[in-house]
């Protein structure tokens, strides 16, 4: 999603997904399925926030807590929790999430700069999008998944 922008002839459009508290955002053309949660199993040696792989109609998909990723609180998967299926740079990857929220329709310079703070964010953060739920942070996870076998296994 790196220079994800809207035109006037071609709105973009996001799926927002809440993990706690606060509201997210993917391109959805990135996004495969939305699924429910599925036990995983664990991959050694995986970082702490790869929570295993699953079996998805016969390919095996990694599995990562978005969360922890983000270096937010981790989620604890229940029967509620919610698994993205998306494709981040040529690999598919299921996103844990604790809900899939709505589909946004961005319109052209709907999005704002996130803050500068010099932190590591900024790799993997598009932009911020304000409407009546706050603020959402829109995600670009591209550059934020690490190249590691752990999550080369669907490929």
């Amino acid at each position: 999603m790196q220079g994800f922008a809207a035109t006037a002839a071609a709105p973009a459009e996001l799926i927002s997904v809440r993990i706690g508290e606060q509201l997210f955002a993917l391109d959805i053309m990135a996004v495969r399925e939305i699924r429910g949660w599925t036990v995983s199993t664990p991959l050694p040696h995986a970082p702490d926030y790869v929570l295993g792989m699953i079996n998805l109609r016969g390919a095996v998909l990694p599995v990562v807590d978005l969360a922890g990723l983000l270096g937010l609180h981790k989620i604890r998967p229940d029967a509620s929790s919610v698994v993205v299926v998306a494709d981040l740079g040529g690999r598919a990857i299921g996103l844990l999430v604790d809900a899939v929220c709505d589909i946004i329709t961005l319109l052209d310079g709907e999005m704002k700069p996130a803050p500068e703070l010099g932190s590591d964010y900024a790799g993997f953060v598009s932009g911020v999008v304000t409407g009546a739920d706050g603020i959402i942070t829109v995600l670009d996870l591209d550059g934020a998944l690490p190249q590691t076998e752990a999550l080369d296994i669907a490929a």
